[in-house]
């Protein structure tokens, strides 16, 4: 179990549909699937890499169709989430992946932002929402979603960059970070976790994010390395994540230890959880375990997680004190 309170930093909602849900919604909403049980769609979580997994992903949206559904999945995440000690999440969401299939933004939106804006008094876990940008979708069609979202006027922390990242670099999408940041929103973006570390430049010197999501690959770059250790930029890292997709071998090799040697401001995460087999206390408990982190270590984290977050000053205190106490 997670011995402290954390904050989520890197979550994708609609990564949170576990199987039984996605076959629920589809009976629900008359969705036709190729598997006829829980045994059967599970089966098909043996990922060769992030593409293969982005398939089933998005394959499995499609049992999303109405505000009840998405309202549903967010407040089965933040139940889930307090138990593994969560106190303060913030959510990635992919807009252009429902609207793409027809489903109208209000439908996504309302539903998501129903179930954040109960979640400290109902589950105890205070939230924000960050509109995550595919990247291998046009540089246009994330100005289009930027430009909706903002005359929607649900609240919103920031926004976003994932899917697959090999081939699609952050200066894609310079003028749409540029428009956030002009509208005060926070800005973060997945570089360097299939892609190299000139991505992690690129979101850094382009985009002008506050965090990199994973950003592993910094380790092959010691000038980039010493550059996010000095300007303590937040890394979160997501280790049950990175070993289901391939991009580490097994957990007993993955390099946060190294990361928190080096210095740099790590957060552990779980990204996917009903994909890459665990939430967030699971891949605390996968990294204390394989990787041998002492108290100190998993207090450092703990504390990380917080001070990235752009919980307000209040929160953050709160949390501080939480983690201070044990």
């Amino acid at each position: 179990m997670v011995p402290m309170p954390f904050a989520e930093l890197h979550l994708h909602l609609e990564g949170t549909l576990e199987p039984e849900t996605i076959l629920r919604l589809a009976e629900r909403n008359r969705i036709d699937l190729p598997y006829a049980d829980v045994d059967a769609l599970s089966a098909q979580y043996d990922f060769a890499d992030l593409q293969s997994f982005l398939n089933l992903y998005y394959a499995n949206m499609a049992t999303l169709q109405t505000a009840a559904d998405f309202a549903e999945m967010t407040d089965a995440y933040l139940a889930r989430a307090a138990r593994a000690g969560v106190r303060h999440a913030e959510v990635f969401l992919d807009p252009q992946a429902h609207l793409s299939r027809g489903i109208a933004l209000e439908e996504v939106m309302d539903g998501v932002s129903t179930a954040l804006e109960s979640s400290l008094a109902t589950h105890g876990v205070s939230s924000g929402l960050i509109i995550a940008m595919l990247r291998d979708h046009s540089a246009q069609s994330a100005m289009n979603v930027l430009d909706a979202v903002v005359a929607l006027g649900k609240p919103i922390l920031g926004i976003g960059l994932d899917s697959a990242e090999v081939g699609h670099p952050p200066s894609k999408f310079i003028d749409v970070f540029a428009r956030a940041r002009a509208e005060g929103l926070h800005l973060v973006a997945h570089a360097g976790e299939e892609g190299p570390p000139a991505y992690i430049w690129e979101a850094l010197d382009l985009l002008g994010v506050e965090r990199v999501d994973h950003g592993i690959r910094c380790l092959e770059d010691d000038a980039l390395v010493e550059r996010l250790v000095t300007e303590q930029t937040p890394l979160t890292v997501c280790p049950l994540s990175n070993v289901r997709l391939r991009v580490v071998d097994d957990i007993a090799d993955h390099p946060l230890p190294a990361m928190l040697q080096r210095g740099l401001n790590v957060s552990v995460n779980s990204d996917d959880p009903a994909y890459f087999g665990g939430y967030l206390d699971d891949n605390v408990t996968a990294v204390r375990d394989a990787l041998g982190l002492d108290e100190a270590a998993l207090t450092t984290l703990a504390r990380n997680s917080v001070t990235a977050s752009f919980a307000d000053d209040t929160r953050k205190v709160e949390l501080l004190a939480e983690i201070a106490s044990g």
